[in-house]
């Protein structure tokens, strides 16, 4: 079983795919890839609540690596699906284009978040009614204070605050994608070299992007660090690179690589042992979440693994359970919520950067307890699933739908 399963339109029938029946694989997009991606999507929503008790429990708190690590390694394996036959039967030319279109909107929903929460934040605070500065929580004095000019950075993504950090990031990958193939096309070796090298480089801090005019700050997420797990996961999907073997001992190495991590990542445990804290101080470098330091890599991957070995080939184990009908309902909806989430990603990441700001004012006024911070992150994830759905909705283009009772022109 290959990770690059040719695959293309998601389906609503992703389940019959999870039990393994059999379907037309160029129809049948991989469950795995939107079940984990929409994981993801309600982590990032949990991690970006401020005062959220939840995000004790998201996997960043017992990991080096986080949601961030899923969702641009999903973005990589969606991006083979989504730009790959382009470039396959169109030619590299068309592929780039495809790839620009995608930019252009990727731009452009970066743009429109930012003006969205800013304008939002300006208007709570304009109430008078809250005891909070929203503007200052963001810290978005330095674009009110001077918005002529932050204006043409925002723009320009030179002044890109870190809240609003993650689509930058993917854009300037996004850009590299076609050069990357190009390489490819010249010998997959050279490709993945100029990858490591431009990975190298940004842990060396020779490339980086500047984040605002009046400092040295850097883009929180630097896109030369981090496009080494987007192409990973595109050679994956890609079939450039070959799929690990389902191995006994290679669980284990992965597992133990999880588990020896955990108390290097636990605050509740690193603070209290001076050892893992001085370890954490001393080698910072290989676990720096700016330029991607190796080790969040390397606990990435062996996660990956195990979630990849967990759920079967083709994510048949995500099937519902045989037995307890009710169960088998309950699960099979759970799980095609999620695969849609996954499948509309960047609708529902927009809206759950911009959702998370309102949870957090929502928590402010009724307080944090852990009645109110339950409904408030559940009335956060439907909203998520109620855009998911109608996003799905609005790309099926129901008007163009001929009626069956439509009088023949």
């Amino acid at each position: 079983m290959s990770v690059a399963d040719p695959t293309t339109t998601a389906a609503p029938a992703g389940i019959s795919a999870v039990r393994g029946q059999s379907t037309p694989r160029d129809t049948i997009r991989d469950p795995r890839l939107d079940f984990f991606r929409g994981l993801a999507m309600f982590i990032i929503l949990i991690a970006h609540v401020p005062g959220n008790w939840l995000t004790l429990w998201i996997p960043a708190r017992f990991g080096f690596s986080d949601a961030t690590e899923i969702f641009v390694f999903c973005s990589g394996m969606a991006s083979a699906i989504a730009f790959g036959k382009v470039f396959r039967d169109r030619g590299w030319h068309m592929g780039a284009a495809r790839v620009a279109f995608r930019c252009w909107q990727v731009y452009w929903a970066h743009i429109c978040l930012f003006l969205a929460v800013a304008a939002t934040m300006a208007a709570l605070n304009a109430t008078g009614a809250f005891e909070r500065d929203y503007v200052g929580q963001l810290n978005l004095y330095p674009f009110f204070n001077n918005a002529q000019s932050n204006l043409i950075g925002l723009i320009t993504l030179t002044y890109v605050p870190n809240y609003f950090d993650i689509l930058p990031m993917y854009l300037v990958i996004l850009v590299m994608l076609p050069f990357f193939v190009a390489l490819v096309r010249v010998h997959r070796v050279v490709a993945f070299a100029a990858v490591i090298a431009v990975w190298a480089l940004a842990q060396a801090d020779l490339l980086a992007l500047p984040a605002e005019p009046w400092s040295d700050r850097e883009w929180f997420f630097n896109p030369f660090g981090w496009q080494l797990i987007f192409f990973t996961g595109f050679a994956f999907m890609s079939g450039w690179l070959p799929a690990p073997p389902v191995d006994r001992r290679l669980v284990m190495v992965a597992a133990v690589i999880v588990l020896v991590i955990v108390p290097l990542a636990y605050f509740r445990i690193y603070r209290e042992v001076e050892v893992l804290a001085d370890w954490r101080s001393d080698y910072q470098f290989f676990i720096a979440k700016t330029d991607f330091g190796i080790l969040r890599y390397v606990h990435f991957l062996a996660l990956a693994y195990l979630a990849w070995v967990a759920v079967g080939p083709r994510g048949q184990r995500l099937a519902p359970p045989e037995g307890d009908a009710a169960i088998g309902r309950v699960w099979r909806a759970g799980l095609l919520v999620i695969l849609k989430v996954g499948q509309q990603s960047l609708a529902v990441f927009i809206t759950s950067m911009y959702l998370a700001r309102l949870m957090g004012m929502v928590l402010d006024v009724v307080g944090r307890s852990y009645l109110s911070m339950a409904w408030v992150n559940l009335a956060g994830m439907a909203i998520l699933v109620a855009v998911a759905y109608g996003t799905g909705w609005f790309k099926s283009n129901p008007w163009r739908a001929r009626s069956p009772n439509a009088r023949q022109g």
